[in-house]
């Protein structure tokens, strides 16, 4: 009797219920391998920490932060854009900090959809966004992407009616769960057709700086005129392995930030001011440490890829984020695979379907272990799918 509709109409999120099972399997001895969620296991770099424990000996520093976080991580924010995609940023106006991007995705459906609005959502895309526009009393209508089409949107598949309804639209690039890469001429065609159909352009750039073989993502902003309907989501949790210091900024169109920032002025007063100056930090730096980082994740990738491979999987070789999508033997659907894989190898992956309808028949594997337990996984792998002479080619 306490609890809201909408948090009962809510569905369990799926990576607690792996995560209930994984400790159920490890009590009873099982040696259970978690490739289920996307975070880093590599060490935040030392520079940043150094800057941390520095910052936080400084009695100001513990204070509320400014509501829209703090100038010189607002400045960081612009001085990164400028020196990393040639985009020119107003640290007052066009940049919000956020404690994390995932809070400021939810957040924002709270500060801009109205009960019954509409919201373009990819499929498969990342949960976060059709849970955030549920709680916001709003409508997920999926944007289709397909593997045959690179994952980029197929805005011609959208019916009118789905079009002229819609205030909002998701992209993300580097993918999740895909790990599709896009260039510029992507973000061209939907800012276009936001532009058109007065519909709001959200990219979902979490992955940006977690690259291989020489790709270089590009922003949103880079786009002509794509102040005027887009904004573009932040983090450092990938880039440098910062996910529990929960710091992340938003940039581009002055209305949406605004909007963003009157909300949450009323729910919350910005991350530890500590955290935000470490974090400035490390926006300003050389990218370094971000770079050796992938370094570490390509090796892991091409490893996963040719054990998968060697298997049977298909499956395209990703160019950036820390996951590579698998397709699934025939026969089997998502859940069920994901479920046989954990219960009779001990190994956590996500099915696909938990990204959307379009996801069914793919499983999402994160990279996030050292090579000699991708080695195990893959081990396991061909141990599990050669049983019963399963194959996962049709």
């Amino acid at each position: 009797m306490y609890v809201s509709n909408k948090v009962k109409d809510l569905p369990p999120y799926l990576f607690s219920r792996f995560q209930k099972r994984k400790e159920a399997l490890k009590a009873q001895g099982v040696d259970v391998i978690d490739l289920g969620i996307g975070a880093p296991d590599l060490p935040t770099p030392k520079f940043i920490i150094d800057k941390l424990c520095e910052e936080v000996q400084n009695p100001s520093n513990h204070r509320y932060s400014p509501y829209d976080g703090s100038k010189e991580f607002r400045e960081a924010v612009a001085y990164f854009y400028q020196n990393h995609y040639g985009v020119e940023l107003d640290p007052d106006t066009e940049i919000l900090a956020l404690i994390g991007s995932k809070e400021g995705i939810a957040n924002l459906m709270q500060a801009t959809i109205n009960p019954g609005d509409r919201v373009l959502i990819p499929d498969p895309g990342y949960p976060v966004y059709q849970t955030a526009v549920h709680l916001a009393g709003g409508y997920s209508t999926y944007l289709p992407l397909d593997i045959d089409n690179g994952y980029v949107p197929m805005f011609d598949r959208l019916l009118a009616e789905d079009i002229q309804e819609a205030k909002l639209m998701f992209l993300n690039y580097p993918g999740n769960p895909t790990a599709a890469t896009v260039e510029l001429d992507t973000f061209v065609e939907a800012v276009a057709f936001g532009r058109k159909n007065q519909i709001a352009v959200i990219h979902d750039a979490a992955y940006d700086l977690v690259t291989f073989d020489g790709y270089k993502s590009p922003s949103i902003l880079q786009v002509p005129k794509a102040k005027e309907v887009a904004i573009e989501f932040g983090s450092l949790s990938k880039s440098f392995n910062m996910t529990g210091w929960r710091i992340g900024y938003v940039v581009g169109n002055k209305e949406l930030i605004k909007a963003l920032h009157t909300y949450k002025s009323n729910i919350d007063t910005s991350q530890f001011l500590s955290i935000q100056k470490a974090a400035a930090h490390a926006l300003k730096s050389d990218l370094a440490d971000v770079r050796k980082h992938n370094e570490i994740f390509k090796v892991r990738m091409e490893r996963m890829y040719k054990g998968l491979t060697d298997a049977g999987f298909q499956l395209d070789k990703p160019r950036g984020s820390i996951f590579v999508w698998p397709k699934i033997p025939p026969g089997y659907l998502s859940g069920d695979f994901a479920h046989k894989l954990l219960e009779e190898a001990g190994i956590i992956v996500t099915p696909g379907t938990a990204f959307g309808p379009s996801g069914e028949g793919y499983i999402r594997i994160a990279l996030s272990v050292e090579l000699e337990r991708i080695d195990e996984v893959i081990r396991r792998i061909k141990e599990f799918t050669s049983k019963g002479n399963l194959r996962v080619r049709a």
